[in-house]
């Protein structure tokens, strides 16, 4: 349900909702647990990882840290745009071992939320358009309205799979026809919510149509890679190969890496995160600090400095870092095991899915979504739907669950499309 009627407060031309769905799903589906039991119910609506009992993972080898910070560490206001050991460990954290070949600043966010905002403040006009994919997270949308820009998407893939780049190329032309900047968000390895993950002929694809699209120089541009799933996607070195690809790029197209700690670290309540760009212009690089900084004091302020402390004493320390990359690392497999899982079963049964790769989240395609997820929660079945599509967190349900949804959805899907 939409508000329309307003008695103090403004709209600003924003559509809000008197409830988040996703949220709300989730309230329905612990409702029907508490009453005929939790083994009877499937709630695939939680964007955290959990264990196969229904716990939030937390990564012990983080806890340790955290629990040996002392006062300082979390007590006293961190600088707007982080400490520096932070700006240096989230560095390493996010690039790994493919550190840029570029001048790079980094401006501490609550989590890779913040980083969207600030780059869609400081890099587009009110009342621009900011691209993404056709499916994608629901906070974009609502980012852009609090701050008067609205979404633009793009078809993600084409008939064979494979990353759209004519759709893409089609859409980021129209817009720099009618805008003189463009923010782009590219949410990538595993994609949330399908699962998606560029390759490096998509990356390649991608950099030549950007760099057409300003080559006369009078247009600019702003690539925001938003890579909160980035440790979840699989084999750490592997899904980072693409960064070298972003080097090189002229002074009119800015990169932007939106890292979070949510994920990675599993402090999701901390809200840590972080974004950093990467150009050739050093210029480019301190204005960058200096205007998201701007954007950082007028809206939190500062950020978590016991996160960063977190951070910045696991860095400092090669075989804590072991221990951290290695305890998440079980935790990844067990997640890729079960999107094996579901996708498997998915294709056995030829269930319409948007091509998954890795991550907490499967899209399966198919027309009246709403009233779909609305005839699964009859029996006790509760995922998100979002466009033409059901969202699945196969972060949030155990392998065997992961098997066992594919017909169950399939079934609810025919017998609410025929």
């Amino acid at each position: 349900m939409i508000m329309s009627n307003y008695k103090m407060a403004e709209s600003n031309n924003r559509i809000i909702p008197t409830e988040d769905k996703i949220f709300g799903i989730n309230q329905a589906a612990k409702k029907m647990a508490a009453e005929i039991g939790e083994d009877k119910v499937i709630n695939a609506t939680v964007g955290s990882l959990l264990d196969d009992n229904g716990n939030l993972v937390i990564l012990s080898s983080v806890v340790e840290v955290l629990k040996g910070l002392n006062p300082n560490d979390y007590a006293n206001y961190a600088p707007i745009a982080g400490t520096p050991d932070f700006a240096k460990a989230i560095n390493r954290a996010a690039f790994g071992s493919y550190i840029p070949k570029a001048y790079t600043e980094t401006v501490a966010t609550p989590g890779g939320t913040g980083a969207i905002r600030n780059t869609i403040q400081n890099y587009s006009k009110r009342g621009d358009q900011v691209l993404t994919s056709d499916w994608y997270w629901g906070p974009y949308n609502t980012i852009a309205q609090e701050i008067e820009r609205t979404i633009a998407t793009f078809t993600l893939t084409d008939d064979q799979g494979k990353f759209n780049t004519v759709s893409f190329e089609i859409k980021v032309n129209e817009l720099l026809s009618k805008q003189g900047s463009l923010v782009i968000i590219l949410n990538t390895p595993a994609h949330n919510p399908t699962g998606y993950s560029l390759d490096l002929e998509d990356w390649n694809n991608v950099i030549r149509v950007i760099k057409d699209s300003v080559a006369d120089g009078k247009k600019k541009l702003t690539l925001l890679v938003d890579v909160a799933y980035l440790d979840y996607a699989g084999d750490e070195e592997e899904n980072r190969k693409f960064f070298p690809l972003l080097e090189g790029l002229p002074d009119n197209i800015l990169v932007v890496i939106a890292y979070s700690l949510s994920k990675s670290y599993t402090m999701y309540g901390m809200r840590s995160g972080a974004m950093i760009c990467m150009t050739g212009n050093k210029e480019i690089a301190e204005e960058f600090k200096t205007v998201c900084s701007f954007s950082a004091r007028g809206t939190w302020s500062n950020c978590n400095r016991s996160a960063m402390a977190t951070l910045s004493n696991i860095y400092s320390d090669d075989d804590l870092l072991a221990k951290v990359t290695n305890e998440r690392r079980q935790y990844c497999e067990m997640l890729l095991r079960r999107g094996k899982a579901f996708q498997d079963a998915a294709n056995e049964i030829s269930l319409d899915t948007v091509p998954f790769d890795a991550g907490f989240f499967v899209t399966v395609r198919c027309e009246n979504a709403e009233a779909v997820g609305l005839e699964l929660q009859k029996e006790g079945i509760f995922i998100v739907p979002v466009g033409k599509g059901l969202r699945v967190s196969i972060a949030s349900i155990s392998e065997d669950k992961c098997r066992s949804l594919p017909p169950r959805i399939l079934k609810a899907i025919n017998k609410i499309n025929g």
